[in-house]
């Protein structure tokens, strides 16, 4: 069985050099990917989907060198 990672922001901000704001001002516009309700006052992300994340930003960003 395969487990899957969840990120919360403190890794999430270490990992993709993001302040927590900047993460929830890029989910607010559609930017970034949803995270998961772990419990009331508590999300987290999953590790696969920041790291489909990052591949697309760094798609767009290759684009744009082009």
């Amino acid at each position: 069985m395969h487990q899957k990672s969840i990120l919360r922001h403190k890794h999430l901000t270490e990992r993709l050099g993001l302040s927590k704001s900047t993460i929830y001002r890029l989910l607010a516009e559609g930017h970034f990917v949803t995270p998961i309700r772990l419990s009331a006052r508590a999300v987290g992300f999953l590790e696969s989907d920041i790291d489909a994340w990052l591949a697309s930003r760094e798609i767009v960003s290759q684009k744009g060198q082009a």
